[in-house]
C-alpha cells in the first residue's frame, strides 16, 4: 500500500487541478495527509469515517480519497486504488456515495436543504394535481444545459427550464439569461416530470428526484453514482439521448401514456426507499470499507506528521451515566 500511495502522490499531486487525502485508520482512530490546493471537501470524508467509528470498530486500513468531482484513474493508465464520489465509463476509481447524499444522511432531519425523506415529506401535490410539464433549474455547468434552454424556449408547453447562475459560459448570458432565482427543490414536484442533466459530472440531485415520485427524464451519460447499476431504463426513469435530441419526443410520450408514466414514477420512489435512505448509505460505506480492508496485505502504519482527525466534543459524559436508570422512568413504569 505504501508504494501505491507514493505512486498516487507522484502522479496526481497537481495542486492547481487535483486534491485528495491519504487516510489511515488505526485502532479506530483517523489520520490523514491532504494534497492539493482545495482540500476543504475533506470534511465530508472526515465526517463519514468519524460517524462510522462511533458506531463500530473500523478495521485498520488506509485509502486515498479524491476530493474533486472528476474520477482520476483512467483505464489506459496504471491501476491505482482511488476512492471517488463519481465514476465514469473510462475510469477505474472505486465509487462511494457522493458527498452530497452522505452529508444529507449524516444530517438527516437536521439539514435544512435536502434529503430523501424531506423530499417525500414536502411533496404537496398528488400525481393527478401536478402540472403535466417537465421542470429543470441549475447552473451553466455543461453545454447540454444551454441546449436544454433552447429546447424549452421552443416548447414552453412541455418544459419549464431556466439557468440560476452563469460561471462556465458567462459570455453567453445575454443569450441564455437572464438568470432566475433558485426555487425550493420541493416545488419541482408541482410538475409531473423532472429532467436530470449532467453538471460537471453526474448530477447529484438524481437520488432526490427519484425519491420525489415524479417521472425523471435522465440524460444518457458516461458518469455514474454508486447506485446506478441497480437502475433500469423505463422501469425507474425514462432515458434521453446525451444530446437531448429526443427529449421533446419522450415528454410527449409521457403525456400520452400517463398510466405508464406514473408507474415508472412510483418505481423510482420505491427504489429510493429501498436503496437510498440513510441506513443504506451508512451501510454501503461500512461494507465498502470492510471489504477494502481485506485487500490490504502490508501493515497499516500512521506516518509521521499525519493529522489526527478527532471526534467532536460532546457535553454528556456517557461513561459516568452508564447503568443509571432515571427516577422518572421508574415512576412511569
Amino acid at each position: 500500500m505504501k508504494e501505491q500511495i507514493k505512486k498516487i502522490v507522484d502522479k496526481y499531486h497537481k495542486p492547481e487541478s487535483t486534491s485528495f487525502c491519504h487516510y489511515v485508520i488505526k485502532e479506530n482512530k483517523i489520520y490523514r495527509d491532504c494534497y492539493g490546493k482545495h482540500v476543504g471537501f475533506n470534511m465530508f470524508a472526515d465526517n463519514i469515517l468519524l460517524s462510522l467509528s462511533r458506531k463500530t470498530v473500523l478495521p485498520d486500513m488506509e485509502m486515498v480519497i479524491n476530493l474533486g468531482d472528476w474520477p482520476l484513474i483512467h483505464k489506459n493508465s496504471e491501476k491505482l486504488a482511488m476512492f471517488s464520489w463519481c465514476g465514469s465509463d473510462d475510469t477505474l476509481d472505486i465509487v462511494m456515495p457522493t458527498y452530497d447524499i452522505t452529508e444529507s444522511t449524516l444530517e438527516n432531519l437536521g439539514r435544512v436543504t435536502l434529503d430523501t425523506l424531506s423530499v417525500q415529506g414536502n411533496v404537496e401535490r398528488k400525481w393527478d394535481d401536478r402540472e403535466p410539464r417537465a421542470i429543470w433549474r441549475g447552473r451553466d455547468s455543461r453545454a447540454e444545459r444551454l441546449k436544454l434552454i433552447d429546447i424549452a424556449r421552443e416548447n414552453p408547453d412541455l418544459i419549464n427550464a431556466s439557468l440560476t447562475n452563469f460561471f462556465f459560459f458567462r459570455e453567453k448570458e445575454a443569450k441564455y439569461g437572464p438568470k432566475v432565482p433558485h426555487i425550493s427543490f420541493f416545488k419541482f414536484f408541482d410538475y409531473k416530470y423532472q429532467i436530470n442533466v449532467d453538471g460537471t459530472v453526474a448530477a447529484y440531485r438524481f437520488p432526490y428526484l427519484l425519491a420525489g415520485g415524479g417521472l425523471v427524464f435522465k440524460q444518457d451519460s458516461s458518469y455514474y453514482e454508486h447506485f446506478y447499476s441497480k437502475l433500469n431504463q423505463w422501469k425507474h426513469y425514462v432515458p434521453v439521448k446525451s444530446d437531448l435530441s429526443d427529449l421533446v419526443e419522450k415528454i410527449k410520450w409521457a403525456k400520452n401514456h400517463d398510466t405508464e408514466a406514473v408507474a415508472i414514477a412510483r418505481n423510482a420512489r420505491d427504489f429510493a426507499n429501498d436503496n437510498l435512505l440513510p441506513l443504506h448509505i451508512i451501510c454501503y460505506h461500512a461494507v465498502l470499507f470492510s471489504e477494502w480492508s481485506k485487500r490490504i496485505i502490508d501493515g497499516v502504519q500512521v506516518r509521521e506528521g499525519m493529522t489526527h482527525v478527532p471526534q467532536a466534543d460532546f457535553e454528556c459524559d456517557c461513561e459516568s451515566n452508564k447503568g443509571i436508570i432515571h427516577e422518572d422512568f421508574l415512576s412511569d413504569n
